[in-house]
Order: C-alpha cells, then sequence, then structure tokens
C-alpha cells in the first residue's frame, strides 16, 4: 500500500513493483494451483472457476503476504485449500451451482480441451486420492502436499497452518497407514 504524504510517482512505481511480482507468482504457479484442483474434480469449468477464484484471493490479499512465513508456493496452497472448502461447504448446500452459472464466462472449446488434458494428466493423482480415503483429512492433506505436490515440509506445515513437527507427525501417521494398506491389499 502506498503510505501518505509518499509522491505519486513513488507511490505508481511500487505499485508496478508490486504488480510485476505478483505477475512472476502468478505465472510461476498458475500450473501448480490448476493440477490440486485437477486432482478434486474433473469439472473443466470448477477447475477453471476455482484456479481463478483461489488468484482471486491471492492478490487480493497480497500485500498482507510475509515471504519471511513461507513460500509464495506454499501461500497459495493455503489460499487454494480454503477456496476448495467454500466450494465443497458450498456445493453440499446447494447453493454452488446457481451462483456459479448466475456470474461465470463459460470456457470456449480450446479452453475446455486443454483443461480436460490437464484433468487427465492428474487421472493418476485423483485415483491415489481415492487410495487416501481411509486416511483423515488431515493425514490426507499432509501426504499430498508433500509427496504429491512436493513442497518442503516447512512449506506444507505453513500452508496447513500447522507447525513443522505437527506435519512430521501426520506425514509418519498417514504413510504408515497407506503401507500397511497396500500390505494388505497385496495378500
Amino acid at each position: 500500500m502506498a503510505k501518505a504524504g509518499q509522491p505519486p510517482d513513488v507511490q505508481r512505481r511500487r505499485t508496478s513493483g508490486l504488480a510485476a511480482e505478483f505477475e512472476q507468482i502468478y505465472r510461476a504457479h498458475v500450473q501448480d494451483v490448476t493440477a490440486y484442483f485437477a486432482r478434486r474434480t474433473a469439472d473443466p469449468q470448477t477447475v477453471a472457476d476455482l484456479t481463478a477464484d483461489t488468484f482471486v484471493q491471492a492478490i487480493t490479499s497480497f500485500t498482507t503476504f510475509d515471504p519471511a512465513r513461507g513460500s509464495p508456493r506454499s501461500w497459495l496452497y493455503g489460499i487454494a485449500r480454503r477456496v476448495f472448502a467454500q466450494h465443497c461447504e458450498r456445493f453440499s448446500r446447494g447453493q454452488d451451482v446457481a451462483a456459479r452459472l448466475a456470474g461465470r464466462r463459460e470456457l470456449d472449446i480450446d479452453e475446455a480441451a486443454e483443461l480436460v488434458v490437464r484433468i487427465d494428466a492428474e487421472r493418476k493423482g485423483r485415483a491415489l486420492f481415492d487410495g487416501l480415503a481411509a486416511l483423515t483429512p488431515a493425514d490426507r492433506e499432509a501426504v499430498e502436499l508433500v509427496d504429491i505436490v512436493g513442497l518442503e515440509r516447512k512449506e506444507a506445515a505453513a500452508a496447513l497452518g500447522i507447525s513443522t513437527g505437527a506435519l512430521r507427525i501426520r506425514l509418519f501417521r498417514a504413510r504408515g497407514k497407506l503401507r500397511k494398506s497396500v500390505g494388505e491389499n497385496d495378500g
């Protein structure tokens, strides 16, 4: 935000610097955020909407982003988690469909086809999610962010809003359950 009393040219430079910084973050992570949603739904329009919602929330709160608390990637995954939780809540109440139809731009054929390709690329990730169904939601998220997305433990902990130690415990517990589940299915 511009400080009171700054000359307009200083305010403009600061604002354009923030815009350029956000653009870099967007370009570096839009594919990752899209993949995050593509693992959760096979509907291209929903993937596009949730991705857009994530970046709208990110840009409106960008001035509060603190790199000392975590990477842009973990910050975006934290926002994406909240966007998806809100989507699920609205959907379960039946409000999502009416609200989305009222204010959305339909994807053109090329955009939908591109998202279908991305969704297909995440098919294995969705299959893994089906296999992770026995885990608690908290354990599932920890495994996804570290083992599927590839976040560092510190980044994943920041995205989940927990300590690194708590994340380690979740990962240990979840991986143990997965190993046991795989062992039972082989025998």
